[in-house]
């Protein structure tokens, strides 16, 4: 695992296992959807796993994500305030809720920062930081992620029928062949100095290799419209 491979590069020893207690021990702070890229934050010890933890819990650590996403969200700037639950009919899948009697709150504050017509890259903002919130957010306001198997972002959801068209999706999803989602940011205070913390994470290749293909494709779909 991640942790036990972080544990051994810094020479910590063994790893706290369930039922196991050991001296030296690192923990993850929070967690990041499986194929999600970018920034994770790591204790290194129990006292900063209580402090880093605490800021979670309390909703004062700055995280920001990039997303790509179906279609173009109107209004390009706003807020997500919908509970998540698990799903009633797929128990690997969460759901919105406006309903404040289901599920947990949570609020994403999103804006559009590239339109493409056809999708159009995001920057979200947690204000909570609930499983799967930002796919799940997106889901719900009927923009998707792209390729995000799992909340029907690996169709086509904007766009023409031709199957020109398909092959080049079919293409941008072989070159990002996961979730369009990038852990983007991270602003925290440092557990023992006090001082608060910020820490930027580039776009992968995979996501910038998207996004210049359908960059490239709208201005040849502009050039020929002209």
């Amino acid at each position: 695992t991640l942790v036990n491979a972080l544990a051994h590069y810094l020479g910590l020893g063994a790893v706290e296992m369930e039922g196991m207690n050991f001296q030296e021990k690192i923990g993850l702070v929070h967690r990041i959807d499986k194929n999600t890229s970018g920034l994770l934050l790591i204790a290194k010890n129990d006292e900063a796993l209580s402090h880093l933890a605490k800021q979670f819990y309390q909703h004062t650590i700055e995280r920001t994500y990039y997303a790509l996403v179906w279609g173009q969200p109107d209004p390009l700037k706003g807020k997500v305030d919908a509970h998540i639950a698990r799903h009633p009919r797929f128990r690997d899948r969460f759901a919105a809720f406006p309903e404040r009697d289901k599920g947990k709150w949570a609020v994403t504050h999103y804006e559009v920062m590239e339109p493409m017509y056809y999708v159009s890259l995001i920057k979200c903002n947690l204000e909570t930081g609930r499983t799967h919130q930002i796919r799940v957010h997106m889901k719900h306001l009927g923009h998707p992620l792209f390729n995000d198997e799992r909340y029907g972002g690996d169709q086509i959801r904007k766009g023409t029928v031709y199957s020109k068209y398909k092959f080049f999706v079919d293409q941008a999803f072989a070159l990002l062949p996961r979730h369009a989602l990038h852990a983007k940011s991270l602003g925290f205070v440092h557990p023992r100095t006090g001082a608060f913390m910020q820490f930027e994470s580039e776009l992968p290749d995979d996501f910038n290799k998207a996004l210049d293909a359908w960059r490239d494709y709208l201005q040849n779909r502009k050039e020929k419209v002209q």
